[in-house]
Formats: structure tokens, sequence, C-alpha cells
């Protein structure tokens, strides 16, 4: 075929029907599980419906994607929500950001934050550092890195936290002290407001349904069941678990490139790089009771919990009850489950120190043999499906107008 698609999750089934959309029916999705969606999928648990992936929803930051993706699912089946996120810190619930919500804390620790704050590197002009654990202090200070983002980090990474890299937190402001001061005196939130400060979540289901009815819409075009096994780049085939092979001018991959167990015309060294790259595991498990709570999501960095999130199912999913929590995997490796539990393998690609080399030579060199890599598995980056959408758009109408 044309076209062939490694993955029918977000990213897949993006470019999938925006080539149907512009009239090309020459191309084949083959996707591993038996249903559309990725980390995006849902079921129904307790008669409510449960994310398998975690949190995920839908931006509002996007118009361009927002209006694609409702002409699967209309806007009148949505629901619009201000994120209400908080942060457990010293046994109080306290909104995120944690910088602009401290004057929400006891007095006496509003004290030793704002201490801290003036203090850290970043505001007293010491060189910047390299390590990540020592970055964090730099850049946020000893409480807000001792109470909050070393432990939160810890869990949700794992304890090697200096195998990753700084770059990827570098576009995160300064914490400024005047405006925390601010924040502390007359008792309201300063500074940028975080990102996803506003989201979409489906009326009636969970926000799989979205990518089953994109799935529908190319059904003739995908294969579930589809476990790819290698890829020859420079006859452009893929062979998968059951034997078969496919052949296509251009490849498109959204799955995690150390799944693949066999790649032909690779030279060794980018090879050799795929074998570094590194990812996280998360178990998401369901529970019935209700907290309460209004807030959606709560963040919890202490180590003796073993989850690092929670997500109330009834403030978000209109008619639901209780909420999932997500747990690193080697952290309820060997415990009982206590309800419904889901493993993902591939939850979060890490930041790794050599990350951005390994990857930007790994996708030129890809693209050179026409397999592209796409999304968060297929670029090994943290995107949310916002994020991913806009890319296979802007990939999709490459691949159509420039070929």
């Amino acid at each position: 075929m044309k076209y062939l698609i490694l993955g029918a999750g977000p990213a897949g089934l993006t470019v999938a029907n925006v080539l149907k959309q512009n009239g090309i029916t020459d191309f084949l999705v083959l996707e591993k599980e038996s249903e559309a969606g990725g980390l995006c999928r849902s079921t129904d648990v307790d008669g409510s419906p449960f994310d398998i992936g975690g949190g995920h929803f839908l931006d509002v930051r996007r118009p361009k994607v927002n209006a694609f993706l409702f002409q699967f699912m209309p806007e009148e089946e949505w629901d619009r929500y201000d994120r209400d996120s908080r942060i457990i810190i010293n046994g109080r619930l306290v909104s995120h950001p944690i910088e602009a919500n401290i004057w929400q804390m006891e007095v006496e620790d509003q004290v030793e934050y704002l201490k801290s704050i003036a203090a850290a590197g970043c505001n007293t002009g010491k060189e910047m550092p390299e390590a990540f654990i020592d970055w964090i202090y730099w850049k946020l200070g000893t409480k807000i890195a001792d109470d909050y983002m070393i432990p939160y980090n810890r869990k949700m990474f794992g304890s090697e936290l200096n195998q990753l890299g700084t770059y990827w937190l570098e576009k995160l402001p300064n914490v400024s002290f005047e405006e925390t001061l601010l924040s502390c005196l007359t008792k309201k939130a300063y500074g940028r407001q975080p990102g996803h400060a506003q989201f979409y979540y489906p009326k009636k289901y969970g926000y799989g349904e979205l990518w089953l009815r994109m799935a529908d819409m190319v059904k003739d075009h995908v294969e579930y069941g589809k476990i790819v096994k290698g890829i020859d780049f420079e006859a452009r085939t893929v062979t998968t678990g059951d034997g078969d092979m496919y052949r296509a001018d251009t490849i498109v991959t959204t799955i995690p490139w150390p799944e693949l167990e066999e790649v032909f015309g690779m030279p060794e060294d980018i090879r050799a790089g795929i074998g570094e790259l590194k990812y996280s595991s998360v178990q998401t498990e369901y529970h019935g009771e209700n907290l309460e709570t209004p807030c959606q999501w709560i963040y919890c960095p202490a180590p003796e919990v073993p989850y690092h999130r929670i997500l109330v199912r009834h403030n978000f999913c209109p008619g639901s009850r209780g909420y999932w929590t997500e747990t690193n995997a080697s952290r309820v490796a060997g415990q009982e489950k206590s309800g419904y539990a889901y493993l993902n393998k591939y939850a979060y690609p890490l930041n790794t120190v050599r990350k951005p080399e390994i990857m930007g030579r790994l996708l030129a060199w890809g693209r050179t043999k026409n397999v592209i890599g796409l999304g968060r598995w297929g670029e090994h980056q943290h995107y949310n499906s916002d994020v991913v959408v806009d890319l296979a758009m802007n990939l999709a109408d490459e691949i159509i107008y420039h070929n």
C-alpha cells in the first residue's frame, strides 16, 4: 500500500482519517490490541467509564484540533471544566501550581517557603547546574524541592532521577519571590496560569469513545491483533508476530521503538541508541468510594503513599462515583490488587540525558528511508493527546501534499 500506519492510537487514527478525508484510501493501520485508542482507551467499571491509561482529556487551547475531533464526537457531547488540581502537602490540599498557592498553607509554612524561594539559585545568580536533582533545588528552592518535586518525580519516574536531563524543564519560569509574597499577602494566586486550565470530557462516555468513533470511520483500513515484530528500512516492509508481511511507500510508526525485536538496514549506532531509551510503566486502579473534595486531580508526593496521583472520577464524569489512582509499576510489583487495575507497560517516555541526541538521529535517519516516527512513542516525547493530534494533522498534510 502507499501508507502503512503502525498503531491505532490518537496519532495513527488522526493520520488515517485525514488521509481518508482527502480521498486517499490506499493505506492500512496495524493495531496490536483488539480495539483502538492506545493509552486513551476506556472501559466500563462499576457502571461508569474508567480510562485505563490514566488522566486523559481534551485540552481547550487548540481550536484547530478540537474542530477536527468534534467531527467525530460533536461539541455538544462534551462538558467543559475549569481544572481543579491540588497537591497534598503537610496534610493539606494546596492548589496547583504550588508556587502560586503557598498562601493556602499555615502561616509558619508560608514563611519557610518564602525564605526558600528567595534563596533559590535562580534568584541569587548562581550558575545553573546540569544534574536533575541539583537543577530542581536551583530552580525551585529547597522547600518545594524536598516537599513536592523530588519525591513526586521519584514516585512517577523512578528513584534514579539524575538519569533525566533538564532540557524538558527549562521552559518553566523562575519562581518569583515577589509574586509569591504578593500571593501570600493578598491570599490569591499570582503568576502564569498553568497548562490545561480548562478541558473537555465526554458527558456520557470515557475519553476512549472519541477514538473508537475515529476508528469506525476507517474501519475497512484497520487490522487488529497485529503485533509488529520488525521493520526492514531498506525494503520498507513490516513483519508481524503471526508471520504476515506488509510493504508500503511510506511507513508512519506511532509504536514504542523498544518494542521492535528486529530492525534491518539500520546503522548500528542508531540501533544501539534505541536500547538506551527509557520509559516508565504505570498501573491505574479503581476505588469505589467517593472523596469529599471538589477537585479532579490530586498529586500525592508523600513517599509512604504508593500512588502518585488520584483522579476523582465523580467530579468530571457525570453520574459516576469513585476515583482511580496512578502508581508506578515498580511500587506495586507483587502486591495484591484491591479492585480493578490495569497495567500500562508504556506510560511515560523518560527524558533521559541523551534522549534528544538519540531521537534526533533516529527520526532524521528514518525519514531518509520514508519511515516516520510520530506521537508520544514514535517520537518518544511526553505529548498529551491534543498535541499528538496537532502533530498528526500536520504530518498528514505534509505527506499528502509533498509526496
